[in-house]
């Protein structure tokens, strides 16, 4: 039986918008391996001071929270077989997830997700998108520092490695973010 103009038309747009949907994800994690090349070693710190963190907060409020998700969930498949998307400061690979950062890369499906679940519910606004910055970010550094305390014995060690030297760049990546995202709303979505 011979399909319908309209069905063929309607699975060629399915097909369009699937495969629209990968281009920005996978799109995403090439954003976020970006991000991650922008790295200031610490003397004080295991952790470098990478804008990763921003690139995770961007992809979270610009996709959402499910495409958000998935995006970090294949940059850190990427990762883990060896395509060089962490920061150049660590080992790379398996090993970078069990250096002193793997909590923090490890928790960044969750803080996309979360960045973007709270974006998605509710009005558009800085507010909304420096709320929901926040929040991820408080995520983030719960995964970052748990994993810091694992490997020094002493949450007071894993505060001073990952949190003090980082509060005031914090501040600003959620800043940013939020000031970005809030803005790409006041475009006109295109019309397909």
């Amino acid at each position: 039986m011979a399909k319908s103009m309209t069905e063929v038309l309607s699975a060629d747009h399915r097909t369009l918008t699937g495969a629209r949907q990968v281009a920005l994800v996978v799109g995403a994690t090439l954003f976020i391996a970006l991000c991650a090349r922008i790295t200031l070693p610490l003397p004080f710190s295991p952790v470098p001071l990478t804008l990763q963190n921003f690139g995770v907060l961007i992809v979270g409020l610009a996709l959402g929270s499910r495409r958000g998700f998935a995006a970090l969930v294949l940059y850190l498949v990427e990762g883990l077989i060896g395509m060089p998307v962490f920061s150049p400061a660590g080992p790379g690979g398996v090993a970078q997830l069990l250096g002193p950062t793997g909590g923090f890369l490890l928790a960044y499906p969750f803080v996309a997700g979360l960045a973007g679940w709270v974006w998605e519910h509710g009005k558009k606004s800085f507010a909304r998108a420096a709320v929901a910055g926040l929040l991820a970010e408080v995520l983030l550094f719960a995964g970052g520092l748990s994993w810091l305390t694992v490997l020094t014995h002493s949450l007071a060690q894993a505060a001073r490695f990952g949190l003090y030297g980082f509060v005031f760049a914090e501040v600003i990546k959620i800043m940013s973010a939020a000031a970005l995202t809030s803005n790409w709303q006041r475009f006109p979505k295109v019309k397909q």
